[in-house]
């Protein structure tokens, strides 16, 4: 594993790719489409759809697997994707939302992964290249969507074992390396990670990205978006928008946004608190309000578009767009709605950035020169507390938690979190007790020190962080 925290470098393509948004930007407020989910159901399709001839041996039910349509009913997928655009949509998302080997694997076609990708790429790519064409002057683009599995790195699936994990980084990062792989050799004009539940689980996706990127010698613009779960106003594994602008702002994006869970109504404070922090563009599509008893939108495409037209009137918003619930008849109000809205000005989310250093843990630690004493907790170090040292040795890392909310109460504004010992599997001591740290948000609220000189315990702690962490005592 190689984890890098250099800002990722850029090739002359991506410059002028980027520049091209920078341009579009400059005038006017930019539409995604809707939601592809809520268009594949009204089509009321059946099992047989999905099977088509590719599938038709299929192991497990694949009714509800949506991006396989791209496979067996392509047809249906790009009048889909034509309705979007013709409503006014300026980027279109491509039908890959679940896939990843992990998704895919619920349903036995974890092998047809890179088939799935490309061949909706090739939808989205003929549907963008046609309107296009249609209307020179409001060129159309396709977004490589890469959504979250339904495994996270951040919280345990079994309640008696809060350590444990049903996904490595190593493999959610292989997992989301394949889909990049085929997303970006296909064509894509930018990739989109969305509905972030887990940060951690996005910086194994923006890291593969970065390989795959590297290797490829060709970096799309990268669009990122949070979901945030309820009026608590964190992700579900428990982070703070700014927490979650500062763990991914190293990945240098074009934009991040917010997605998915709440209407526009519910969603606007946390769109405003990213316009407010990021110097980057800020996005906002959100679901056609909150479902109803029978998990159906019902909220009118006219209300939808009312209020993201108050996020754009306000300028806390560059593009826009809709998520679940949402249909052509909402983006067309929607692209009507902003239509003469003008740029958001970022000067002071610039100076927001550029004022201190940011850490962060579920929420975050700024620092500059007037921030004072800064106590950094060193009692779970082995090498420097007799006691936590005990503690692990007998592998009682549930006492050994207590050390940690202990230094936390007392005051630490960061963790130091050491396992250096000879005796001790290093890597593994460090993964378990930061998995357990991670279940505890009392303490996972403050930034983590990865302490250690060796560097595969540096990287073993590096994969179970979601925040902005610190490495100490690297040995060169």
């Amino acid at each position: 594993m190689t984890l890098s925290t250099d800002t990722p470098t850029f090739d002359a393509s991506q410059h002028a790719e980027r520049a091209r948004f920078d341009e579009l930007l400059a005038r006017r407020i930019l539409v995604l489409d809707g939601a592809m989910g809520t268009m594949m159901q009204k089509r009321g399709l059946e099992e047989v759809d999905y099977r088509g001839k590719r599938f038709v041996d299929a192991t497990k039910p694949l009714k509800g697997n949506h991006d396989v349509l791209s496979i067996t009913r392509p047809e249906v997928l790009r009048d889909v994707h034509s309705a979007f655009l013709e409503a006014g949509a300026d980027i279109i998302e491509t039908n890959t939302f679940s896939g990843t080997r992990i998704a895919q694997a619920e349903y036995g076609l974890e092998d047809a992964v890179e088939e799935i990708n490309r061949a909706a790429v090739r939808v989205a790519r003929e549907a963008a290249e046609e309107w296009t064409n249609r209307t020179p002057d409001k060129p159309r683009f396709v977004a490589g969507s890469i959504g979250p599995t339904s495994r996270t790195l951040s919280l345990s699936e079994k309640v008696d074992q809060p350590a444990f994990r049903s996904v490595t980084f190593e493999e959610l990062k292989a997992a989301y390396a394949d889909q990049a792989r085929a997303l970006v050799e296909e064509g894509v004009d930018l990739l989109l990670v969305e509905t972030i539940f887990a940060t951690l689980n996005a910086k194994a996706a923006l890291l593969a990205i970065d390989e795959v990127c590297t290797r490829a010698g060709s970096r799309p613009p990268l669009m990122l978006s949070v979901a945030i779960t309820d009026a608590s106003g964190r992700t579900l594994s428990g982070q703070t928008v700014d927490a979650f602008w500062n763990s991914v702002a190293h990945a240098n994006p074009l934009s991040v946004g917010v997605n998915c869970s709440l209407g526009a109504k519910d969603m606007r404070p946390y769109v405003a608190e990213l316009s407010r922090i990021s110097p980057v563009y800020v996005s906002s599509y959100p679901n056609a309000g909150l479902p109803n008893a029978f998990g159906q939108y019902d909220e009118a495409p006219t209300t939808t578009a009312g209020l993201l037209g108050e996020f754009a009137e306000s300028g806390i918003v560059d593009i826009v767009g809709g998520c679940c619930g949402t249909t052509p008849e909402h983006i067309a109000k929607l692209a009507e709605r902003v239509a003469e809205s003008g740029p958001r000005d970022r000067s002071g989310a610039r100076k927001y950035e550029a004022s201190k250093t940011w850490f962060t843990g579920l929420e975050t630690l700024g620092i500059d020169h007037t921030s004072g004493f800064l106590m950094v907790g060193e009692r779970t170090n082995v090498t420097g507390s007799a006691r936590f040292r005990k503690l692990i040795e007998a592998n009682d890392f549930e006492t050994a938690l207590e050390v940690a909310l202990d230094q936390v109460r007392g005051g630490a504004n960061v963790l130091d979190v050491n396992m250096d010992e000879g005796m001790l599997d290093s890597e593994q001591c460090m993964t378990t007790f930061l998995n357990l740290i991670a279940t505890e948000p009392e303490i996972s609220r403050i930034p983590i020190m990865v302490d250690s000189s060796k560097w595969s315990v540096i990287q073993a702690g590096l994969a179970c962080l979601q925040g902005k962490g610190i490495v100490n005592s690297i040995s060169l």
